[in-house]
């Protein structure tokens, strides 16, 4: 293969990839704003599709389709991991959940008032798990951007200190379950999208 055929074969590789890629990037951007989960379910497919072509073993010299694709995949952890997130609750629990008006859940304080305080009047209602979606936000621009710098031990750090943050909501099983489930599923993705780079330039 000459020198040429072999530039060609390398452009249309990353083009590929770059294209399905941010194709998946603007599904989640529509599952974000629509809550939509079908465009959700379609980001995640696109996700795995790009995660496959970038098995294949690439051609040298990324160069700066590398970076570009660093770029966009780190935007695709930070965005599509929310929607990926809900979608995973809606499974696990099946909208049984009330959700609150900051982001969080409801749950009533005599379930959490069992491993805190008996002493709590029950039949009232209070919100937990606030802020949510920033938080994962920052969880999976900080996972993403870890294991693309080559430093995935930062993985425990966040996760330690979600869990710390969280130490008081969890007394609820409603809380704790969205809690796991959540966090699973976003640094899941977080994870599988910065994958998407290391195969690619490895």
């Amino acid at each position: 293969m000459n020198f040429q055929a072999f530039q060609i074969l390398a452009y249309l590789y990353w083009l590929l990839l770059l294209l399905v890629t941010t194709g998946s990037l603007g599904l989640a951007v529509l599952a974000f704003k629509q809550k939509n989960q079908r465009y959700a379910i379609a980001a995640a497919g696109a996700l795995a599709a790009a995660l496959v072509i970038a098995a294949v073993p690439a051609p040298d010299g990324s160069g700066s389709f590398g970076i570009v694709l660093g770029m966009v995949a780190l935007a695709l952890s930070v965005v599509g991991g929310g929607p990926m997130a809900v979608l995973a609750l809606r499974l696990a629990t099946n909208n049984s959940v009330q959700p609150g008006a900051h982001g969080g859940i409801l749950v009533r304080d005599d379930e959490a008032a069992t491993a805190t305080d008996p002493a709590v009047a029950g039949g009232t209602v209070h919100e937990v798990l606030r802020g949510g979606l920033m938080i994962g936000i920052l969880e999976r621009f900080a996972v993403a951007g870890a294991i693309l710098a080559g430093f995935p031990e930062a993985i425990a750090v966040v996760v330690a200190i979600k869990g710390v943050g969280r130490f008081t909501e969890l007394a609820a099983a409603e809380s704790r379950e969205r809690f796991i489930i959540g966090t699973f599923a976003s640094l899941i993705w977080a994870c599988s999208c910065a994958a998407l780079v290391r195969l690619a330039i490895a």
